[in-house]
């Protein structure tokens, strides 16, 4: 017995030492136990479910400490241009007050002209313009006016014969400009951009003190039937204004007179517009003579007679015409001002019209340009 307890206890030692050896030490315990905690709490985690059951897949909410940011909008270039003018067709400029400034003072029922500088700074030329009363006062003025041709660049005095009114006090009349097609045109320095305007002040003749100087006038000279007539190269004369040739092939020269003595003594010629369309017409094609251009020349005729034909190529012409378009074309002459100016205080402006040499065609037809009313508007001061 003794011997079988020995052994029995011997077993047991041996598998106590045994055991020891395979027994983890504390380190590894506590080692063990934080990476199983670790695990089971990702687990959790992981594998949550929520409060109430159920196996919704779970959402995570970011911490409130995180803020959302909003990315900044970066600028935009594109390849646009910088906007430039538009180029207008019909554009005027008011330039100046050519006669009564603002202000001017007048008498009751004073008689004047007014006039205004005005430029085309447009791009299209003017034809059949028409300058009209818009609104204000009208003082007597027409309701409308034509303007001449005028090209871009090109300046024009626009004018209107007025009268003050009769009452006493401050008066102001508003005009602009139409097109052919009546579109207003816009005016560059005029009254907020679209007109312009003559402003005067009123006065009894007792009181006013700022007249308008009266020398500044106008008037029209025309062509005085008893004086004008033709001259042909074969000797004829008649009392009707032609230039041309005959259906004799004979030369025929034109001659109108002008009373000049409605001009006071001293006047200045400002302006002398010439309109020797008016009423005319022609026979075959009077364009066809020589270089095709009717001309005017200063000659002092006194009474037609037959020793009035001119035989030779004249020069210094004042004025030509070498269309009928360009005839009936009413117009601002510098030549022709210098020539009234010339004549001041004289009783006659006489002219010979005619083609230059050689002034028939030899067609055995009339060729003739027959003037009607002949006209030259004088202003003067």
């Amino acid at each position: 017995m003794n011997s079988k307890t020995r052994l029995f206890s011997l077993l047991v030692i041996v598998t106590i030492f045994l055991s020891a050896c395979n027994l983890p030490s504390r380190v590894n315990q506590a080692e063990q136990l934080s990476q199983t905690a670790v695990a089971q709490t990702v687990e959790a985690l992981l594998s949550a479910t929520p409060v109430g059951g159920g196996s919704a897949t779970p959402s995570f909410t970011p911490a409130s400490s995180f803020q959302t940011i909003t990315p900044i909008p970066q600028p935009v270039f594109t390849n646009t241009p910088i906007a430039t003018a538009t180029a207008n067709c019909n554009v005027a400029q008011f330039v100046t007050d050519v006669t009564v400034p603002d202000g001017t003072i007048m008498t009751t029922g004073q008689a004047f002209t007014k006039k205004w500088r005005i430029k085309n700074i447009g791009q299209c030329a003017w034809n059949g313009f028409t300058l009209v009363f818009d609104s204000g006062e009208a003082m007597g003025g027409p309701a409308t006016k034509p303007i001449a041709v005028l090209n871009p660049g090109q300046e024009v005095d626009l004018e209107v014969a007025l009268t003050a009114p009769a009452a006493v006090g401050n008066y102001r009349g508003y005009w602009r400009i139409t097109t052919n097609s009546n579109v207003l045109v816009p005016i560059v320095n005029g009254y907020q951009g679209k007109s312009f305007y003559v402003d005067i002040k009123v006065q009894n003749a007792a009181t006013a003190t700022n007249t308008l100087p009266p020398a500044i006038a106008q008037v029209i000279l025309t062509g005085l039937t008893g004086e004008d007539g033709f001259v042909s190269s074969d000797g004829s004369v008649n009392s009707n204004p032609n230039a041309g040739d005959t259906d004799t092939n004979a030369t025929t020269e034109a001659f109108v007179s002008f009373d000049t003595s409605v001009i006071p003594a001293g006047a200045t010629i400002t302006k002398v517009t010439v309109d020797f369309g008016g009423g005319y017409d022609t026979l075959g094609n009077p364009w066809s003579i020589a270089d095709g251009c009717l001309r005017a020349y200063v000659q002092n005729y006194g009474t037609l007679d037959a020793g009035d034909f001119f035989p030779g190529d004249p020069t210094s012409a004042v004025i030509r015409w070498c269309s009928s378009a360009e005839l009936s074309t009413v117009f601002e002459e510098a030549g022709m001002k210098s020539v009234v100016q010339s004549v001041v205080g004289s009783s006659r402006l006489q002219l010979r019209l005619q083609f230059r040499t050689p002034t028939t065609n030899s067609n055995g037809i009339a060729d003739m340009v027959r003037l009607g009313t002949v006209k030259l508007i004088v202003t003067y001061q």
